[in-house]
């Protein structure tokens, strides 16, 4: 009879179990589609910025690139890319780079640069750069970043790429010189490498997002 009623609970246990796990694999397939256009929206309006008032009509994220590790980009890991169109015209293109030579470490950097290679807009994306001093790279701190606005390899010419206390065209931070030196070399690596492989970067196939194929 005890070994009995051992069995009946096991099995009661494991019905509970089953029907746990298909509640939440059911759950999974009805909300999979709404986070993953939650999430679409989230990078989409994050990346916006960086486009300034360009014209296109493909969607941000839609034309994805993976650049493989290269010293001619900033960082040492592959480098996303979205690339930006407008009735299937190349527009623009959004790299997320990294300058790995901040005063506190590693800082992401968006990137956006239309077809001619002029800057549409610069973001910091992450940093640990110190409170009151390296951290007004952030646009949410100063309006620094902004002054890559419209510029490009020619203006100034690469040569010029660095702060004024360098000899060159751009602010720099008051008490901070590494800082602002990194994201600047950051941007003009980024420009170069765009001049020197733009027609590549917009006709390589997009590159197939594997979390989507998983789903």
């Amino acid at each position: 009879m005890k070994t009995r009623g051992i069995v009946k609970t096991g099995a009661t246990l494991a019905l509970i179990a089953a029907i746990c796990t298909a509640l939440v694999a059911g759950t999974w397939r009805i909300t999979r589609d709404r986070i993953a256009a939650n999430r679409k929206a989230q990078l989409e309006q994050s990346l916006a910025p960086a486009l300034a008032d360009l014209v296109y009509d493909s969607g941000v994220t839609e034309s994805r690139l993976v650049i493989p590790p290269t010293d001619e980009l900033p960082g040492a890991g592959p480098v996303l890319v979205y690339r930006v169109f407008s009735a299937d015209k190349p527009v623009a293109a959004l790299f997320i780079v990294t300058a790995r030579d901040g005063f506190s470490g590693p800082i992401r950097i968006l990137v956006g640069a239309d077809y001619d290679g002029s800057v549409t807009g610069v973001r910091i994306l992450e940093h640990h750069e110190t409170p009151g001093l390296g951290d007004r790279i952030d646009q949410s701190k100063s309006d620094w970043v902004y002054q890559f606005d419209g510029r490009s390899i020619g203006d100034p010419p690469a040569d010029h790429w660095s702060i004024h206390e360098d000899g060159g065209d751009f602010d720099q931070l008051t008490g901070a010189s590494i800082t602002p030196r990194a994201v600047i070399k950051a941007v003009r690596d980024t420009l170069l490498y765009y001049e020197a492989h733009r027609e590549e970067i917009f006709t390589l196939p997009a590159t197939v997002d594997e979390d989507k194929d998983e789903e």
